[in-house]
């Protein structure tokens, strides 16, 4: 396990799978002193892990004690995330990645208490605050892309001038409220997992990490739909048995229906309800999870190189799909299909008939095998949706979301930081709007509305100009996929979902992926040309300075 960050290998990995690169040979003095290292880091990282455990059980005893042994068992878990993630940072992030769709079950198996649903970012901050430190001490970019530098100044602007004026007013005249607080965990929300796109940028070294990366994605994707299509087999069998309810309680998700993995759900088949939460701690997430991963999956699908690879991508993609119709959530239901088809068209892969037709034949079949095998319940899905379309118009609801909004202002920068937030609603008096920009309008007001949208074109743009500025057909793929992901999230009006996971994590990690892709397909080339060139002396002379820039690059490991 490395143990630091280091310069990158002075020779990369060719971009042919089958070609190798084999190391000089060490004399005995070097291969000792080698060995030597090895050993030493090797102790280091067992004195450092055992010294972790320790402290971290000695926490968890005390807390088991003295408040609750689940307390206890979080602590110990935190503490360990922490301490751990902060020495290998590279390994926290792809911890991170893995945890963030599995938070909800884990955070419901250990109790449900709030606090845990916050443990993802003991993960994640002291990766951040390793990769800072990387950053600073090889003088590299932390605000990636460059482009977004103003954007994003202006915007820190607008939102510290509220939290100062309009959530320091409301502390001073608080009764029972903590409104800065409230105002600082608004922030976070807003925007604090941007920092994502320069981990992803640094972690991702050459296309092998790029690979993992997705493949990962992919498999976290099918093992959770796995998982929830359990839930819902339980469900439907009855081994979970639904809860009694009266009135109101018969047509919302609750805690106490939870069954297997996830935490809160709605199961009420005699009423014609159900809205499964999947490994998420509500629907609306899980539901949320399963629009991004169509995007994630469709990348792998038609762009790796593996054809088992492309194989695992289609799988997910119909998991997805089934997912959507057995979940109840209307969204899914209507966004999954909409977004594959759009890929297709926006990607181009609906030109390559070499890999289309035979993915689109078999999902196909795959669909409409199951619509025919479950009629019942692809007609109660659709009656579900129509009628909601029916009784709420989505563009009428967004107008009434902007008027409602509007309505309430009481100056250019809005009510204050984390009054619309819904995890913030522990620190005082929030109100739920249901759609994104309506909810920035209500906290930070028109200016900071703009300047929120500023930063998310500016995001996009830079997207696009790495994804058309690749050349390999495949990264192009890869890269394709995440700009429209991330175009459709920037823009779309209807939900909150840049506000909660695990699309608030998504979206970051997406752009990540994408403004990387260029920079790995110039080492690939640039590799390519020295290899075919033989000697150094034989590149031209602007090639010969990318080889030093390459060279001197610095690297995450």
């Amino acid at each position: 396990m490395d143990t630091a960050f280091s310069r990158s290998r002075r020779s990369k990995r060719s971009p042919q799978p089958t070609e190798t690169h084999h190391e000089p040979a060490l004399n005995p003095k070097e291969e000792r002193l080698r060995k030597r290292k090895a050993a030493k880091a090797q102790r280091e990282l067992v004195q450092y892990t055992v010294a972790a455990f320790i402290l971290a059980a000695i926490v968890g005893v005390l807390m088991s004690v003295l408040r609750d042994p689940t307390l206890g068992i979080g602590s110990t878990v935190s503490i360990l995330c922490l301490t751990l993630a902060f020495k290998y940072p590279r390994q926290a992030l792809f911890a991170f990645i893995i945890y963030v769709p599995l938070s909800g079950t884990v955070t419901y198996a250990l109790g449900g208490n709030p606090v845990l649903q916050l443990a993802k970012d003991a993960i994640y901050l002291p990766a951040l605050i390793g990769v800072w430190q990387f950053c600073r001490r090889t003088r590299q970019a932390i605000i990636i892309p460059q482009f977004i530098k103003f954007p994003l100044l202006l915007l820190l602007t607008i939102l510290m001038m509220t939290l100062l004026v309009v959530n320091g007013s409301q502390q001073l005249a608080a009764d029972g409220e903590m409104p800065i607080l409230m105002g600082l965990l608004g922030l976070k929300v807003l925007l604090g997992y941007l920092p994502i796109i320069a981990c992803i940028y640094y972690l991702i070294r050459d296309r092998q990490d790029l690979y993992f990366m997705l493949r990962l994605q992919v498999m976290l994707v099918i093992i959770c739909c796995g998982l929830g299509l359990i839930q819902y087999l339980m469900l439907r069998t009855g081994i979970c048995p639904t809860i009694a309810c009266l009135g109101e309680e018969c047509f919302k998700a609750a805690v106490r229906a939870r069954c297997f993995v996830g935490g809160s759900l709605l199961y009420q088949p005699s009423f014609g309800q159900i809205r499964l939460s999947g490994t998420f701690v509500a629907p609306w997430q899980w539901g949320w999870f399963l629009i991004a991963s169509g995007f994630f999956g469709f990348g792998t699908t038609f762009s790796d190189r593996s054809p088992f690879w492309r194989l695992m991508g289609l799988i997910s993609i119909v998991m997805v799909g089934v997912m959507a119709v057995l979940s109840g959530q209307r969204i899914a239901l209507a966004l999954v299909p909409v977004t594959i088809v759009g890929l297709l068209f926006m990607t181009g892969q609906i030109a390559n008939l070499k890999r289309f037709i035979p993915i689109g034949v078999v999902l196909g079949l795959v669909l409409s095998f199951l619509a025919i095998q479950n009629p019942e319940i692809v007609s109660e899905r659709w009656d579900s949706f129509v009628d909601r379309w029916e009784a709420s118009p989505p563009h009428e609801f967004i107008i009434e979301q902007f008027e409602w909004s509007l309505n309430r202002q009481e100056g250019i920068l809005g009510r204050g930081l984390g009054r619309a937030t819904n995890s913030a609603r522990i620190f005082g008096d929030t109100r739920l709007l249901e759609t994104y920009h309506p909810k920035v309008l209500y906290e930070i007001g028109p200016v900071g509305l703009f300047a929120v949208m500023v930063l998310y074109t500016a995001i996009t743009y830079t997207v696009y100009r790495a994804y058309r500025t690749t050349k390999s057909p495949d990264l192009r793929g890869y890269g394709a996929s995440m700009f429209v992901f991330v175009l459709f999230i920037s823009y779309f009006p209807y939900y909150y979902a840049l506000d909660v996971d695990p699309v608030n994590v998504y979206y970051w990690m997406a752009a990540g992926i994408a403004l990387k892709l260029p920079e790995i397909d110039a080492q690939e080339r640039l590799q390519q040309r020295l290899d075919k060139a033989g000697e150094d002396r034989k590149l031209s002379k602007r090639d010969r300075k990318r080889l030093k820039a390459q060279q001197r690059t610095i690297t995450f490991s």
